[in-house]
């Protein structure tokens, strides 16, 4: 039985998770580096440890440390959130062989989902579709071109250990393709530790679709549906709503069964997001899977009524899945701002003293932060502030919500993306659903 989490992250995701196990009776512990000793986790938490200094490297991602204070706080369970330690196979397999359980998927998943290359090959085993392009890694720039021709321009190098849109470079003629291709294998290497990098096809005006699975060690999966994630800017997603807009149900059916055949097939075994190109009515193409929980689950929460926290806990403590398919219930459309600490329009980050913030209220709406007045915004990690969370009847309603919400919203004493919001929930593109990965920079 879980009875004390230690929480391996910071910001409002370690926040997210503390009041989860808050809710289920739980104690939980909260690691820092000392840049982040006065954060609200840290204060939320029953108890402490501190893991090193501010480079992520010394801390966060210092797993010596770590499993230290698993041991001197006597925590029985792991809550990696996301980024950081989520996705990595190696921690995971030690939690487990040190008897503390890993609030996630198993290390074998993590492991076959993180190496794009063997997922892509996992789906097509059981026909998801997947995005033409390389069977394997692809390591000469001359086999790259050749193939790059036969797929057809414009392409995609990925890092096969990526994500993030590291190691990731788009190539419209084959006169930039050998330059990009280095590029991309030194920026894998760099970012990754590996260089190996495949091709796909790119296709200019696709929507970014993702599917929530939970899986549980029983072998049930279910879906508790999808969200569109195409506004976003170099590959960073700035807002997301449940459910995607404007996709024919026929299509939505198939997008869903695709995702959890996918995952069945990897014998996955806690919350996790199959991500797909939507390209046009009918068409769509797996894209990668990732085996933790997302910044955007909250727009799935308020959609189905599903603490997805508490599901990767129960999980994890080896219980059953609480509802089957049939059981899991849509309501309405949420929408979610992505509120970060960078200027508006360059999209600079913007770290210092939080003067004040007053966040909104009212019907159907939601902020999960990790801020308060006096805290200061470090410049060392990621510069997300906080979501904010939305939900109404429809999306329409949901849209007028979010647009109520951001002008109520108040952070002073650094630059916000909140302007840059404002702006987007008033697009008549946006408004009417004319969404796609370059929807952002096209704007610029």
């Amino acid at each position: 039985m879980i009875h004390k989490v230690l929480v391996a992250n910071r910001g409002e995701i370690a926040v997210r998770v503390i009041r989860t196990c808050r809710e289920m009776g739980l104690r939980t512990v909260a690691i820092y580096s000392t840049l982040d000793k006065d954060s609200m986790h840290v204060r939320m938490a029953d108890q402490s440890v501190c893991v090193g200094p501010p480079p992520s490297a010394e801390s966060y991602l210092n797993v010596p440390s770590i499993l230290s204070a698993i041991e001197i706080t006597d925590s029985d369970s792991v809550h990696p959130g996301y980024g950081f330690l989520a996705e990595n196979p190696a921690f995971a397999e030690i939690c487990e062989n040190y008897g503390v359980k890993f609030i996630g998927p198993s290390s074998e998943c993590i492991r076959l989902m993180g190496d794009k290359i063997e997922a892509r090959r996992a789906m097509r085993k059981v026909r998801v579709p997947t995005v033409p392009g390389s069977d394997g890694a692809i390591t000469d720039e001359e086999e790259g071109l050749r193939i790059s021709k036969g797929i057809g321009f414009p392409v995609i190098i990925k890092a096969a250990a990526g994500g993030g849109g590291r190691g990731m470079k788009i190539v419209h003629s084959p006169a930039s393709f050998v330059n990009a291709f280095l590029t991309a294998q030194s920026e894998s290497l760099s970012a990754f530790g590996v260089p190996d990098v495949y091709i796909e096809k790119y296709f200019e005006h696709a929507r970014h679709v993702e599917v929530q699975v939970i899986g549980d060690k029983f072998g049930n999966v279910i879906h508790l549906g999808d969200r569109d994630c195409s506004v976003q800017r170099r590959h960073q997603k700035l807002i997301e709503e449940a459910p995607a807009p404007f996709i024919p149900a026929r299509v939505r059916k198939r997008i869903h069964k695709a995702a959890v055949d996918g995952a069945a097939a990897v014998r996955y075994n806690n919350v996790g997001t199959v991500e797909f190109l939507y390209i046009s009515e009918g068409e769509f193409y797996f894209l990668e899977m990732n085996t933790r929980i997302q910044v955007e689950h909250p727009v799935t929460e308020m959609i189905t009524g599903i603490d997805i926290v508490r599901e990767q806990i129960r999980i994890a403590d080896g219980k059953k899945l609480r509802v089957d398919q049939k059981g899991v219930q849509f309501r309405g459309h949420s929408i979610e701002c992505r509120i970060n600490a960078e200027d508006p329009e360059t999209f600079t980050p913007s770290p210092g003293l939080i003067n004040s913030c007053v966040f909104p209220g009212g019907f159907g709406i939601r902020v999960d932060t990790g801020i308060y007045p006096g805290y200061t915004v470090p410049p060392t990690y990621d510069s997300l502030l906080g979501k904010l969370v939305v939900h109404g009847d429809d999306r329409n309603e949901a849209i007028m919500r979010m647009r109520r919400a951001l002008e109520e919203t108040r952070i002073e004493g650094v630059k916000t993306s909140i302007d840059f919001h404002k702006k987007l929930m008033m697009d008549s593109d946006f408004t009417e659903g004319r969404l796609w990965t370059k929807f952002v920079e096209k704007r610029a």
